[in-house]
């Protein structure tokens, strides 16, 4: 008796430790992803509002977004769809926010130069600030007189010897 609730133990902990790697493909289950999948899904964001990842490596169970887009890619392969195919017909129906990279074309292309554009307008204005406080001023006036100059050291000198 004691064996065998030992041997149905055993069982139930490989089968705890066995049952997320084999999970299949069912309707409205859960489904492997494939390499080709992943190719097509990481070319998509993943839009259930909990995570900010993309169609190819969500890692949620049952997510309500990527798991029946995950069944459509798969099935639209199957058809013999391009990637670039599959990827448009996404974006044709969710918009460019199913897209997980800007596209290199039109508008979208400010967001793939705007970080370039900045750090170039940062260093060009620390560029200008140190040469502008790196000059020394000019000085306030002509030179002095040297006649006068001499006048003037003239009394220091005497008033230097009257505190001595």
């Amino acid at each position: 008796m004691r064996r065998l609730k030992n041997s149905l133990l055993a069982a139930a902990f490989v089968a705890a430790c066995v049952a997320p790697f084999c999970v299949g493909q069912d309707e409205g289950g859960y489904q492997l992803v494939t390499p080709a999948i992943a190719r097509v899904g990481t070319r998509l964001a993943c839009k259930c509002g909990v995570c900010n990842n993309t169609v190819g490596d969500c890692a949620m169970l049952g997510c309500g977004y990527c798991a029946p887009l995950r069944a459509r890619i798969a099935k639209w392969q199957s058809a013999g769809k391009s990637d670039d195919q599959i990827v448009a017909m996404v974006v044709k129906e969710n918009g460019l926010q199913a897209l997980s990279s800007p596209p290199n074309s039109g508008f979208s292309l400010l967001a793939w130069w705007m970080p370039f554009v900045a750090i170039a307008l940062g260093l060009i204005a620390i560029v200008l600030f140190i040469r502008r406080f790196r000059t020394l001023p000019a000085p306030a006036g002509p030179d002095p007189d040297a006649a006068l100059l001499d006048q003037y050291h003239e009394r220091i000198e005497k008033d230097l010897s009257k505190l001595d």
